[in-house]
């Protein structure tokens, strides 16, 4: 008898798994270690209910690739046992490579290797362990294979991972505007000449999600508070960082320990360091927060409170630059009241600016398909002329420093 293993998912309900290498991959040390990587980084500063993990992603995101799978298979689309165990594979792997908080610290503890060639390091490593079980998943992954709507399925602008996070992250903030109709979009998937398309009936399904992106990325993703921490954090590694390699100790766990002395980056980024950045996660770095908190350095200190205690930075956003002459004031008064010098000041006073583009309508298009077998992008086939709005990159630039002294 086959065994048939479930989870049980707040999102989607009852989720199974009937593949072996599926599940076999699910129980592996590196997939369990994304139980304790958070999926919304610092967000739960804000939205106290967001603290789902990457492994509830993951498994979210299988199961949407199943039900693509199933609906493309009922409109004649030929995908084979073994297309349909990478898909599966692949979608489950995509986000493994994720370090400490997500996104937030994914160029502080690794230098310039973003988070998909590090998951792209883990699936080989773990293709080796599985025999060459994962060739085809990490040809899909990689965009080499010849079927490209399948690595559309795992990476694009309307993909599993996307559908999933919104409706996901939409749940657990509590932040209604986000929670998008994953299974109508599903539902209206098709493929053309090897490529993803939407039949036009799910039209307005696609703007809803357009919309619900840009929405969910000003409310919650780049909302100014968890932007302020999600600094605050990397201004923390840095102080760590710097104080590590003037030979102070800093209690901390063996890991994060090595990533503290070391540069790490796309040159020597060895099996070995791998295995040291698959021990790390969130516990990790609230771990040494937690002592940071009492460390002898002013700045370390003070920075680690204000994450631990919630004492964040004050944040001003704005459509414009600040003035020099304004920034300048605001680091005079905060040097004066912290009695620290210019070359320390960067830690507290720190600007920068965020995008949002909700839609990009250059790189790869949301293509619709029509009745008399025509295809356009979304923009072209909407009748919402606010989608052409939405394509535009939207900057806003911060500034932030200490509210509290």
């Amino acid at each position: 008898m086959k065994k048939i293993e479930i989870f049980n998912d707040p999102i989607y309900g009852f989720i199974t798994i009937q593949n072996t290498l599926i599940f076999k991959i699910i129980e592996h040390p590196y997939f369990q270690r994304l139980r304790r990587i958070s999926q919304m980084g610092l967000s739960y500063l804000v939205y106290p209910g967001a603290h789902h993990t990457r492994f509830h992603h993951a498994i979210g995101c299988l199961f949407l690739m199943q039900k693509a799978i199933e609906t493309l298979r009922m409109k004649d689309v030929i995908i084979s046992k073994k297309e349909e165990e990478a898909l599966q594979v692949a979608i489950l792997l995509h986000d493994i490579g994720h370090g400490p908080f997500s996104h937030t610290l994914e160029h502080s503890i690794v230098e310039n290797v973003n988070h998909e060639e590090i998951s792209l390091h883990f699936m080989e490593l773990i293709n080796i362990e599985f025999n060459g079980k994962l060739n085809l998943a990490i040809q899909i992954f990689k965009r080499e294979y010849h079927r490209n709507f399948m690595h559309q399925l795992i990476s694009s602008q309307l993909d599993m991972d996307r559908l999933d996070y919104l409706k996901r992250d939409s749940f657990y903030s509590g932040v209604a505007e986000g929670n998008i109709n994953a299974e109508r979009i599903i539902t209206m998937l098709n493929v053309k000449d090897e490529n993803l398309v939407i039949e036009n009936k799910g039209i307005y399904s696609v703007e809803k999600f357009i919309i619900a992106r840009r929405l969910m990325y000003w409310q919650v993703y780049l909302h100014k508070t968890s932007l302020a921490a999600e600094k605050v954090l990397v201004k923390i590694l840095q102080r760590a960082k710097e104080l590590t390699k003037k030979g102070k100790k800093l209690p901390s766990s063996e890991a994060l320990q090595y990533f503290l002395k070391s540069d790490i980056n796309k040159k020597n980024f060895t099996p070995d360091v791998l295995d040291l950045f698959s021990r790390l996660d969130d516990y990790d770095v609230i771990s040494a927060l937690k002592n940071w908190c009492y460390y002898n350095d002013f700045i370390l200190s003070t920075l680690c409170k204000m994450i631990i205690n919630r004492k964040l930075p004050k944040v001003e956003m704005h459509n414009q630059k600040f003035t020099k002459l304004y920034f300048e004031k605001i680091k005079q008064n905060t040097a004066k009241k912290l009695s620290i010098n210019d070359k320390e000041l960067h830690y507290f006073v720190f600007k920068g600016e965020v995008k949002n583009q909700a839609y990009d309508i250059v790189n790869e298009q949301i293509n619709i398909l029509h009745k008399n077998g025509k295809i356009t992008d979304i923009v072209e086939a909407s009748d919402n002329l606010s989608l052409q709005a939405l394509a535009n990159s939207v900057t806003k630039h911060f500034i932030c420093y200490p509210k509290y002294f």
